[in-house]
């Protein structure tokens, strides 16, 4: 009876963990196909309504949703393209309403008018769920892409 229990419960953990990689990486991709498409407003849709949204990169703390949705839109200006190794996707589970993703991207980015560059970073982005559904709550470049 215990072995019985024991092989359930655990059976519901590894659906959970499946559940929750499965929803991650349709947000993730979503996200990423907003960003390709320079939808400043697909990927505001997307962001957490709060002042403490965060999106950290080029050394800069941009917090708030409106905020963050601006400077996104100020990178679309030049070029800007992600390519995810979704081969190295990875979630963490927080608790039942927070997820963190970390997977590595190519970035093709340039200013305007400038010949674009290409560099790769492990991104690391949390999700949280209130009534609405799953939103981007930060966004953190990391130049160290090896995930052990």
């Amino acid at each position: 009876m215990l072995l019985a229990l024991v092989t359930t419960i655990g059976a519901g953990a590894q659906a959970q963990a499946a559940a929750n990689d499965a929803e991650a990486k349709t947000i993730f991709e979503k996200f990423i196909a907003a960003q390709n498409a320079h939808d400043a407003d697909a990927v505001k849709a997307m962001l957490l309504d709060s002042p403490g949204t965060l999106l950290f990169a080029r050394n800069v703390d941009t917090r708030g949703r409106d905020a963050v949705a601006s400077r996104f839109k100020e990178y679309y200006e030049g070029t800007w393209h992600l390519e995810p190794d979704m081969s190295k996707f990875r979630v963490a589970v927080i608790s039942n309403d927070v997820m963190q993703v970390l997977v590595p991207i190519v970035f093709t980015r340039g200013l305007p008018g400038k010949p674009p560059q290409q560099n790769t970073f492990l991104i690391s982005q949390t999700y949280v769920q209130d009534s609405s559904g799953w939103h981007v709550a930060s966004i953190m470049p990391v130049a160290n892409t090896e995930l052990k």
